[in-house]
């Protein structure tokens, strides 16, 4: 701080002590220019949190995973603050022009992150490198805001260490707070990963704008002036085409990931939901996935929802319930039993339950299944949705997505397995999808063994579906229960009593694996999915 001493707006208070005054021409003078700094600083936290939280949540939806990836990003970017603290010890004699510089790359790198890393896993299948080095980058820069800001605050009103700190921090962590619950409640709901970051960057750009050239344009000279509101626009102009292009650039990049045209993508709170359709010798080929991970292909889902469904023994006036399943199939092939008095489908993500309703292509493969007077559709988290509800039904039917992230694992949990047995009317089924013994015999046989530590009788058997390959499901009751068909079952395309038969026999080299339940406190079935699953 020696070089400031002697300019414009500082004066020696007493020998050995020189206390900043702020210039004339202050708006509301020392005041003002403290409370806008802390301001700033206000922002600065919250814009910075969110730049944390983009990198965890965008990958959450790349790779899945979660918990892996709030490590990597939280422990690179945590340690990267220390260092950029180090870093920014040398630059606090300068310290407006390089907190000018630090806060102008940082909304540049933060603004545009979540475009470069979702370019680097569409085009080069480099995410994860490059997420650790723009999370080091990220954490660089935001650990060497803290100091130069202190410095400036010094500028504005000299106090003793503990005050400033605590004054600092204090805005800092409110800041925090604020940008973290920005980030679900209103950024992912209305702008999107995308272009949320995007604006997030310009927000930072200006507010850290605000600060130079307005609190402290006094300090700047004239030509570092120029050239800092030079690069200020630059950043500001580059983060507008950014957000104006993002659309487009959204569009091409997500087509990179599949090999058919893209027909309709949504992407929710809870999930990115694409559909993509090609024309085949055997009609049009419609696929659904969530998060990247293939759910059907209309070309041989109906192997995979009769397998499902119809082992259940669905008989006239039975009540059934269907955990997960939004795209409606499972409840067409429920419903197919004209004599089904209630069907229930509890669902975590609205926009997959209208997708369901209101796509042409969905609603003809599920046959409108999701609009039916007999079927009351929930959006619910299904665990959450167990706990509050009282009713009992015949047939349960669990259909989840697989549990290789830490969203859908506690999904495959003892707990929830007692959950859903605690609904099952006495003589009640439950059949449970359980991934592929072929692909992921760990994960496979791991779910068997929770249904049975929730003391549940249990029956696996698999399928072959072609795009998926050999699959497997769970016939599980509080009784011993065999799979079979209830006589009077609608017309199928695959599934017979022989088919069935054959599929409750293992070969020797796929056989039960001894391995231990998944809870939600010891989540192996995580572990499991992960490991298998990723070399798949």
């Amino acid at each position: 701080m020696s070089s400031d001493v002697g300019s414009p707006g500082f004066e020696a208070r007493s020998p050995g002590d020189l206390a900043p005054q702020p210039p004339r021409g202050w708006l509301g003078g020392r005041g003002f220019a403290r409370a806008a700094l802390l301001a700033v600083v206000f922002v600065c936290a919250a814009c910075g949190l969110v730049y944390e939280l983009a990198l965890v949540s965008l990958g959450s939806y790349l790779i899945g995973n979660t918990a892996t990836q709030a490590s990597i990003v939280l422990s690179v970017m945590v340690f990267a603050m220390g260092v950029g603290s180090l870093a920014a010890k040398p630059l606090q004699r300068h310290a407006t022009i390089a907190f000018a510089v630090i806060e102008l790359s940082l909304a540049l790198l933060g603004g545009l992150s979540v475009m470069a890393l979702y370019w680097a896993f569409a085009y080069l299948e480099l995410y994860t490198p490059a997420l650790v080095v723009v999370a080091f980058v990220l954490g660089l820069l935001i650990g060497a805001e803290i100091p130069l800001l202190m410095v400036l605050l010094q500028k504005i009103r000299r106090q003793d260490a503990g005050s400033a700190v605590a004054d600092m921090f204090a805005v800092d962590y409110i800041g925090a707070l604020v940008g973290g619950l920005c980030f679900p409640f209103l950024l992912l709901p209305w702008f999107g990963q995308l272009r949320g970051a995007i604006i997030v960057g310009l927000v930072n750009a200006v507010a850290g704008c605000f600060l130079v050239f307005v609190v402290f344009r006094r300090s700047l000279r004239p030509p570092v002036a120029t050239m800092l509101g030079a690069g200020a626009a630059a950043v500001i102009v580059v983060l507008v085409a950014a957000l104006v292009l993002s659309g487009r650039f959204e569009v091409t990049a997500r087509q990179a990931l599949f090999r058919d045209p893209i027909v309709a993508a949504e992407r929710t709170p809870y999930q990115d939901i694409v559909i993509t359709e090609r024309q085949t010798s055997a009609g049009p080929d419609t696929r659904l996935f969530l998060n990247g991970d293939l759910q059907f292909s209309s070309i041989d889902e109906y192997r995979y929802h009769e397998a499902l469904v119809h082992p259940a023994q669905i008989h006239p006036g039975d009540s059934v319930l269907i955990l997960g399943g939004g795209d409606g199939l499972a409840l067409r092939e429920v419903l197919a039993y004209p004599d089904v008095r209630a069907a229930t489908l509890v669902e975590l993500d609205p926009e997959m339950i209208s997708l369901a309703r209101h796509d042409r292509r969905l609603r003809t493969l599920n046959r409108g299944s999701m609009s039916d007077p007999r079927a009351t559709i929930v959006a619910a988290d299904a665990f959450s949705w167990l706990r509050k509800s009282r009713q009992l039904y015949d047939v349960i039917i669990i259909d989840m997505p697989d549990p290789d992230e830490s969203a859908t694992a506690k999904l495959y949990s003892v707990e929830f397995y007692a959950l859903a047995k605690a609904h099952l009317a006495v003589g009640g089924r439950m059949v449970v999808q359980a991934g592929s013994p072929y692909f992921a015999p760990r994960s496979f046989w791991c779910i068997v063994a929770t249904l049975r530590a929730a003391d549940l009788h249990t029956i696996p058997y698999h399928v072959d579906v072609p795009s998926f390959g050999d699959w497997g499901f769970v016939l599980a009751s509080d009784s011993p229960v065999w799979p079979t068909m209830y006589q009077k079952h609608p017309p199928l395309r695959f599934l017979t009593e022989d088919v069935l038969t054959a599929a409750t026999t293992f070969p020797k080299d796929r056989d039960k694996l001894d391995v231990p339940a998944s809870t939600l406190m010891d989540p192996r079935i995580l572990r499991y999915a992960q490991s298998e699953w990723s070399l798949y």
